[in-house]
């Protein structure tokens, strides 16, 4: 056994990486690129649906420092990027999402050229000369729209621009147990489509060695690995040995970053073609453009419940918009959020019906939640609802309703199977840190000054953390400091801190001695990269087994050193030392011995989950809203979170205050704008879209309550996306609380911006008068 580290398991260790980050030298994929390396950029459609013909590209190429120009007709032999994130037994038609478009045009940003030059300005002006005849068509904007009769059609041999359709749960239980319902309360409300706005734009450095045929591509990704393979084994239609991947520093990438994009493809064929450096890096408008979106869904649920206020069954019906093109995972997204919908609730029964429609808009894809924050937002907005129509307190009827911790392991009517929660006690923890009791007298305060107030609660439950295999490698260097290689790849999470923190518990080393290595394909076997939260419960039980192993062969050479069992050996300050006795050879001794061999100062272990992990916990909200203006005030944001285990304190309230943040921006201002006439994005800089700062932000209270997770060999849950999942709905309802209590305003959708909110409230006096 090795004695509890100061830097290991449960420490709040300060983040490593934030020193070099913090003074500027940080190294992004914009840094990267020598003086001499070419600039590309893509030329665009600016129509949302057209069909067009290139009349003349000549004088682009003639142009000074232009060195080459790509159409489709100069990219035919590669193939469209893929979409691999299928649903089971789903099947679906996938159309072509082309790498250059042919022909047709099917949303504002499509591209249709790819220009490379001396310089960025010069690639510019040669975009302004490339000559295009376009013949504009009706686009149609949103899913409810696309999917009626008589809608223009994004892929005229798609009827009805269906994308596909799908069903979960059993429709004969849920309709029986709706025929004998006491009570059926329905709700119709929207998650509207976000852009991801991370710190760093999108970009690619593509180079070519030509005496071995390699391409080498460096890229802000969530994995290089997932980038390599789809881009070599469908686009580029090549063996995987013939492209490295390097992912350099990272500034955010939620789920957008994580799949390949036309930008690489085209990136690798100009730099083979010139046999030289080809940078491409977007601009933020680029960014709304050209980088798939998320959310975008329209649901109409109904919950089922008995005379004692118990639910029966839940009837879910969900449109989502997947833009113009199935992207790499988009059907998964809406799937695997269906799957959750059920939340916390014990709930018999459940039918989903889920139907995907195609609109001349950017692609849909994965961001912060992939469907968990969907779905979250559905199931406690509905509650709440359900609440208020039969006269109880919101939190009764949780509690009446929550899954029993004596239930464990339960599975829900849609399939999941929850391994452990105790959703009462942090719902009551959170209440407490609140002063839930004490809300009637805030209130009747605000009152008294002309405000509204209300409180809201959201308990949510997620799948996350399946991810893998990641592997991980470690190596003891000669300096006994160790290096990590694991396959999946930072974005800003801190990474390098936590993984240290873990080899920590079983070699003795404090994190600057402990190097990570992460995002090159060439150096590390596998990795399925940074998503849906499985960094630490995967990529972190690969390096606990790689430590493990390592710190087991160590032992194994230091009891020859000193002629101890290994039994009788322990690994700390960063020496093995007979344990109880001062016999001891540190780790830099042990390496530079000439006995060992590299495999055995080397160790390997990629954890492959069989099951995902399932955090949970609950949000709560205080508002206090002014009618005057509609502007919302967060006077008091408490969260309380079951994560199985806690690796880093301060790591982790990190990524729940971000998480957090993302969904109040998205709960009171964020939204993806595109006009319904002329399918042009109206919302396409961050003058027209908004998103939340600092000082409107609330100090967060948060606060662990864990139960151990049983499907992991760490205890933990999965953390990353969990702030996004909880927060929409504890949002909403706080507001729709205040609006409740001071004009029975039964729903408002989001973004609750002061403009709507003022709307809701002038609308709900003038039925108070009626």
């Amino acid at each position: 056994m090795m004695p509890p580290s100061k830097f290991g398991f449960g420490q709040s260790v300060t983040r490593k990486e934030d020193d070099a980050l913090l003074r500027g030298a940080g190294c992004y994929v914009a840094d990267v690129a020598p003086p001499d390396t070419l600039q590309s950029l893509v030329v665009r459609s600016p129509h949302a649906h057209a069909r067009f013909r290139m009349t003349d590209v000549t004088r682009a190429r003639g142009m000074p420092g232009v060195r080459l120009v790509l159409t489709a007709a100069e990219t035919a032999q590669l193939g469209p990027l893929p979409c691999v994130g299928l649903p089971p037994g789903l099947k679906p038609e996938v159309p072509p999402y082309d790498i250059l478009a042919r022909e047709m045009v099917r949303h504002v940003g499509d591209a249709v050229a790819f220009i490379v030059a001396d310089t960025i300005e010069q690639a510019k002006d040669a975009a302004e000369a490339v000559a295009v005849d376009w013949e504009p068509l009706l686009p149609v904007i949103g899913g409810v729209a696309a999917l009626k009769p008589g809608a223009p059609l994004v892929w005229p041999d798609r009827p009805g621009n269906n994308a596909f359709a799908m069903e979960l749960g059993e429709a004969v239980p849920t309709q029986a147990a709706f025929a004998e319902a006491a009570r059926v309360v329905s709700l119709t409300l929207v998650n509207q489509r976000l852009v991801t706005n991370y710190l760093d734009t999108r970009g690619v450095v593509a180079g070519y060695d030509a005496a071995n045929d390699v391409m080498t591509l460096t890229l802000g990704s969530q994995g290089s690995h997932v980038i390599r393979d789809i881009l070599t084994g469908h686009v580029l239609r090549i063996a995987p040995e013939r492209m490295r991947v390097v992912t350099p520093d990272v500034g955010g990438g939620f789920g957008t970053k994580l799949f390949p994009y036309r930008e690489y493809a085209l990136a690798a064929v100009a730099a083979k073609t010139l046999k030289r450096r080809v940078q491409w890096i977007a601009d933020r408008t680029e960014h709304f453009l050209g980088d798939s979106q998320g959310r975008d869904n329209i649901t109409t649920a109904r919950l089922a419940l008995d005379a004692q206020h118990r639910f029966l069954a839940l009837d879910v019906e969900t449109i989502a918009d997947m833009g113009a093109y199935l992207s790499c995972y988009a059907p998964y997204i809406p799937y695997v959020g269906a799957a959750m919908l059920p939340g916390v609730y014990d709930i018999p029964a459940c039918h989903i019906r889920l139907r995907a429609a195609y609109t001349n808009t950017v692609p849909v894809d994965a961001y912060r939640g992939a469907g968990r924050p969907e779905a979250s937002y559905v199931i406690e907005r509905l509650v709440d609802v359900a609440a208020r129509e039969i006269g109880m307190a919101p939190d009764a009827l949780r509690r009446r309703n929550f899954i029993k911790p004596a239930a464990m392991p339960y599975k829900t009517a849609t399939g999941k199977v929850y391994d452990s929660g105790d959703f009462a006690g942090h719902m009551r923890r959170a209440q407490e840190i609140a002063d839930w009791a004490g809300f009637r007298t805030r209130h009747a305060a605000s009152k008294k000054a002309g405000k509204l107030r209300g409180i809201g609660v959201a308990t949510y439950i997620e799948a996350c953390g399946g991810n893998g295999p990641d592997t991980a490698t470690l190596r003891l260097e000669n300096d006994g400091t160790v290096t990590v290689l694991v396959g999946t790849q930072s974005t800003g999470q801190g990474h390098h801190t936590a993984f240290a923190q873990i080899v920590a518990d079983h070699l003795g080393l404090p994190p600057e001695r402990v190097r990570v290595m992460q995002g090159d394909t060439a150096l590390i076997a596998t990795g399925t990269g940074t998503g849906g939260s499985s960094s630490i419960p995967a990529g972190g039980a690969s390096v606990a087994g790689a430590s493990k192993r390592l710190a087991d062969q160590l032992k194994e050479l230091a009891s020859e050193v000193l002629e101890a069992s290994a039994a009788d050996l322990e690994i700390a300050d960063e020496t093995v030392r007979v344990t109880g006795t001062d016999r001891a050879i540190s780790l830099a001794e042990l390496a530079r011995r000439g006995e060992p061999t590299p495999e055995r100062l080397t160790a390997q272990d990629a954890f492959v989950p069989q099951q995902p992990t399932y955090p949970n916990g609950t949000h709560l909200v205080e508002v206090e809203v002014d009618p005057a203006t509609g502007e919302v005030q967060i006077e008091a944001y408490v969260v309380v979170d079951d994560f199985g285990a806690t690796l880093n304190p301060l790591l982790l309230a990190g990524q729940v205050h971000g998480g957090a943040v993302q969904g109040i921006g998205q709960a009171l201002m964020e939204n993806t704008v595109y006009d319904a006439q002329s399918g042009q994005l109206v919302t396409a800089t961050l003058m027209d879209y908004a998103l939340p700062h600092a000082q409107e932000m609330p100090d967060f209270v948060f606060e662990t309550r864990n139960v151990p997770c049983r499907n992991n060999p760490l205890g933990v849950k999965g953390a990353g996306e969990a702030g996004a999942i909880g927060s929409c709905p504890a949002v909403v309802n706080a507001i729709a609380d205040a609006l409740w209590r001071a004009y029975e305003v039964r729903h408002i959708d989001m973004p609750v911006t002061p403009e709507r909110l003022w709307v809701a409230i002038a609308e709900g006096r003038r039925m108070h008068t009626l």
